[in-house]
């Protein structure tokens, strides 16, 4: 399913970012926060997509 791979990777990527945060790179920081904004709407169109499959059968 390509909405929960996509959702991995955005998940992924952000891993680096996240560790620069934690040591206190505000940057990373705002990068971090900015990605899991779209990693939010990236599970909305998973969740969504898992609907309209329960609905088809």
């Amino acid at each position: 399913m390509q909405e929960y791979e996509d959702l991995k990777a955005l998940v992924n990527e952000i891993e680096a970012d996240i560790n620069k945060a934690e040591g206190g790179n505000k940057a990373a920081g705002t990068r971090v926060r900015k990605q899991m904004q779209k990693v939010k709407q990236a599970a909305q169109l998973l969740r969504n997509r898992i609907l309209e499959i329960r609905s088809s059968q």
